[in-house]
């Protein structure tokens, strides 16, 4: 076998291989064994029929694509290694020749990262983000508690307002016609929420308990069920019932009621320190976003189309994970949300290519800086994952062990590269 580069063209490598062609006749010949008892021809046992038989009544290629498969994984991967290239994604693979009796040779085109200088990153200036705790912050954090410390209280004297929770029966129709999934019994829904199609809500409000509306509403044009987008429809809508959110006084007993204070003082005092710490960790991390944001955008080279692909696929499996705890599949948020697969990934690429260039800064950061993880940074690590999850520290470092420490080791050595693109930021 012989592998070489026949081509370089930007991030893109041309690779020729060419397989001897005793191998590919020995891989033909497994392909036979293989497969042989799937045909069945007259005069011969199932199994027991001879390949040229095969081949005479079936093609001499028959046996073909699966010795091509079987060669492809073996010499692809030892193509790589030997012409020492690093592809970034999968590559587009052509047979060029093949045939009984000669030599297989196979085309790779292959994506590599791109070439590229990188200067200029220390002293980049960036805006200094702020872990200022606000009044207002304080305010809207202890407001969430109120609310869910709030009861529903029923209204009889008044109509609906908004903000109010009513329930209601409804039936939908278009034209003449009930419409399937436009039913409900005993529904829950607070006006204003936005939780029912445009224009359905607000005209509950200034309805009476016990009152029928007609709710007249047009069908987004983007909505999930095709027989129901564009459409007019009415609702004939029942008022159950109306209720309000009380919300508790913010007092002293309020205080008690929600924390471990016995005054409001005390209360918004511990609030507000909280605040504090939460604020100043996601200044940090925010911080830490802006500086890699601000060293991507000196990047000035192309980036393969093939690498924001990549990692959009990667996204949408990350993706996918999330909704399957959340008891969803990726068909079903797609349905649910009136969309298509090519349009989540369309709003992915933006994301995707922001990934990707933080990825290409933080390995070249690494590379022009000779950043290294040390054994004692392995062991601080190991010192902090043990004391947050409280277990054995030698319990940790076995985990590690199993699962592959050239994960955390990485994992570090990116979070230093980070943290010397921070150190070096000129905060404005």
């Amino acid at each position: 076998m012989s592998y070489e580069i026949v081509k370089k063209e930007n991030s893109e490598i041309t690779i020729k291989a060419t397989v001897g062609k005793d191998e590919f006749e020995k891989a033909v010949q497994q392909a036979y064994n293989k497969n042989k008892g799937k045909f069945n021809v007259p005069g011969f046992r199932k199994g027991k029929v001879p390949r040229a038989i095969i081949e005479k009544q079936y093609g001499e290629g028959v046996f073909f694509e699966d010795a091509v498969n079987d060669l492809l994984q073996v010499h692809y991967e030892k193509a790589l290694d030997a012409l020492e290239i690093s592809p970034v994604a999968r590559p587009d693979i052509d047979i060029a020749e093949i045939g009984k009796g000669q030599d297989m040779v196979f085309t790779a085109v292959v994506t590599v990262t791109p070439e590229f200088t990188l200067e200029n990153y220390k002293g980049i200036e960036v805006e200094t983000i702020s872990a200022d705790v606000t009044d207002e912050m304080l305010d809207a954090e202890i407001e969430k508690t109120r609310n869910m410390n709030a009861r529903l209280v029923s209204v009889t004297d008044r109509p609906v307002q908004d903000g109010d929770t009513v329930i209601i029966d409804y039936k939908g129709f278009v034209g003449d016609d009930q419409f399937e999934g436009g039913t409900a019994d005993g529904q829950e829904l607070v006006i204003g929420s936005g939780n029912f199609i445009p224009g359905f809500e607000e005209q509950l409000i200034g309805a009476e308990t016990g009152a029928d509306v007609d709710v007249k509403v047009t069908f987004p044009e983007e909505y999930h069920a095709e027989e129901l987008k564009g459409k007019e429809a009415i609702f004939k809508v029942k008022v159950n019932e109306i209720k309000f959110k009380e919300m508790p006084e913010l007092d002293d007993e309020f205080a008690k009621d929600v924390s471990e204070f016995d005054t409001l003082a005390e209360y918004k005092e511990s609030i507000k320190k909280e605040l504090e710490v939460s604020s100043k960790e996601s200044a940090t991390a925010a911080q830490r976003d802006k500086v890699i944001e601000a060293v991507s955008n000196l990047i000035t080279v192309e980036i393969p189309e093939k690498m924001v692909d990549t990692e959009v696929d990667g996204m949408l499996r990350e993706f996918d994970q999330q909704l399957r705890y959340q008891g969803l599949s990726l068909e079903q948020y797609v349905q649910f949300t009136g969309g298509n697969l090519d349009e989540l990934k369309n709003h992915m690429r933006e994301d995707a290519l922001a990934r990707v260039k933080t990825g290409l800064v933080i390995e070249k950061v690494m590379e022009q800086e000779s950043i290294e993880v040390t054994d004692e940074d392995v062991e601080q690590e190991l010192d902090k994952i043990a004391e947050m999850q409280s277990r054995d520290k030698e319990e940790i470092r076995k985990l590690f062990a199993q699962d592959n420490c050239d994960y955390l080791k990485s994992n570090l050595k990116s979070r230093k590269t980070v943290d010397f693109l921070v150190d070096n930021a000129k905060l404005v």
